[in-house]
Parts: C-alpha cells; structure tokens; sequence
C-alpha cells in the first residue's frame, strides 16, 4: 500500500485482493455486495500484507447480523499479546436494507452467501464482497470446463 497525494489530499492506493477462486467454479453467483468487516487492529495489518485465505469460507446469519465464518487471516509477526485469533468469526457491515434483502434470499429459495473477493478500498478499509449464489450440479461444472478450454484454445490461435 502506498500514498497518493492529489490536490493536498491524501489517498490510499493498493493493489492487495484476495480472491476466493473456488468460488465461480462452485457456485453459480446471482447477485454481489461489498460488505464492511469489522476487524482487530492486526488483523487489518495482516491483510494489507496480503496474509489471508478466503478457502472455505462461508457466511451465515446470527440473530440478524451476518457473520463471515472460517476466514484466514495470519497472525500479525510484530503483534504482542494483542494478537488476534487466525479463524474467528468477524461481523459483515451491511445496511439494513441489504441484509433483509440477503436474509429473505437465504431462506426462502435456499441460496448461500459466499466470499468472493477481500480487497483494501481507496480509504484504506478492507471490504469483502461477496455473492448471493446458486450451487452448481457436476454437469454445470464440467461445461464451465469445456467453455474455459475453449476461450483458452481461442486466445491461444490469435
């Protein structure tokens, strides 16, 4: 991460992002969101280190909050006993309207809510954006297969 300065005004650039790649592979994204997290102070560290996974996990409601569950972040190197723990739950920040609309998804058709990408906007904050997703059938797999290898074969004649 580094500064940018434009017109005396101060402004985070970053190229650090976390993609979830199983993700498109295994589910059939309908709709995306970019959530807030709330974060301990290593835990923000850890990622713009770029010390993350987002391998396994998940999101679900808990008493109308949503919460992403089994995410990776690294123990922060220069952390004391302030450390964080690797794979506690973290609270998403939603708006209301958001998350009434997700919870509703989730319940009613049987959708999941999955991560997809954590980045660090232009503030400097981490966000995770994550999909309202379908599974896919083994089927559906294997054509997304035959599609990649034939966008790939299309490349490589150019």
């Amino acid at each position: 991460m580094y500064l940018i300065f434009e017109n005396n005004k101060m402004r985070y650039s970053s190229n650090i992002v976390i993609k979830n790649k199983r993700a498109t592979f295994n589910y059939e994204i309908i709709d995306r969101y970019i959530a807030g997290i709330q974060l301990f102070g290593t835990e923000i560290k850890s990622i713009r280190d770029g010390k993350a996974s987002l391998v396994d996990t998940y999101c679900t409601f808990i008493k109308d909050e949503l919460w992403v569950k089994n995410m990776h972040i690294a123990t922060y190197f220069f952390g004391t006993y302030n450390n964080h723990d690797v794979r506690r739950d973290r609270k998403l920040l939603l708006t209301k309207r958001e998350l009434l609309k997700l919870g509703r998804a989730t319940r009613e058709t049987g959708l999941t809510i999955i991560p997809l990408k954590l980045f660090i906007n232009d503030k400097g904050l981490a966000k995770l954006e994550i999909g309202l997703a379908k599974g896919k059938k083994t089927y559906d797999k294997r054509q997304s297969l035959k599609e990649k290898d034939a966008k790939r074969e299309m490349e490589r004649q150019r």
